[in-house]
């Protein structure tokens, strides 16, 4: 069965294992609701799709209450880590409450988030470019690009690596281990960084088999 939740990321912290200090991010992970199940022959391709944090009456507008969540989220079945792509979707049904207990201290995961923004940055930052010499004359050029093109073809080639926006962009990390789970407050802790601040949606899969 394909084992899938969203979370949002809380915060960094370290657990004492086997004599060793294992640096861990804590997620707050569902409880999530089946909202709906796509097949393949309604809607071409097999999916289901889950709700995280309920909204209360109050909030809703009149199209959200049908789908009281605030978020909606989408996972393809077959891509989920279905041995011989077998079908999952006989495994669940609509109002299907989904929560941390699916997963096991040990398991693997696949989790996707949006990093940090940090705006617009130079190449020093973004590329990590070691800039100019910090001698006489340089005064202002320190962190700036230098050459950019040639005498010829006279323009900047496509893909020159520039000043621009930084981070806020779409981030997977795969192969991370489930170090700890408390089932009682829906949290789990996962070995290693996460991408995104406090308080960033997640996405959590577990690796294929």
């Amino acid at each position: 069965m394909a084992k899938f939740i969203l979370g949002k990321k809380l915060e960094m912290s370290q657990i004492f294992k086997e004599n060793k200090v294992l640096p861990v991010t804590l997620i707050e992970a569902g409880p999530c609701f089946v909202t709906q199940i796509k097949t393949k022959e309604k809607d071409g391709y097999e999916a289901v799709q889950i709700g995280f944090e309920k909204l209360k009456p109050k909030k809703l507008k009149k199209p959200e209450k049908r789908k009281p969540f605030r978020y909606l989220r989408e996972f393809r079945v077959n891509e989920s880590g279905i041995k011989n792509n077998e079908s999952g979707i006989k495994n669940y049904e609509l109002g299907q409450k989904i929560d941390v207990s699916i997963f096991k201290e040990g398991d693997k995961l696949k989790i996707s988030g949006v990093s940090k923004g940090k705006g617009f940055q130079g190449v020093v930052k973004k590329w990590g470019f070691a800039g100019r010499d910090a001698t006489h004359g340089v005064k202002h050029e320190k962190r700036t690009l230098g050459s950019v093109g040639t005498s010829w073809p006279e323009r900047v080639l496509r893909g020159k690596k520039m000043p621009g926006r930084m981070g806020a962009e779409r981030v997977t990390v795969k192969n991370l281990e489930v170090v700890k789970i408390d089932r009682e407050n829906n949290i789990m802790a996962v070995k290693g960084a996460i991408p995104g601040r406090r308080g960033t949606l997640l996405e959590i899969k577990s690796s294929p088999c």
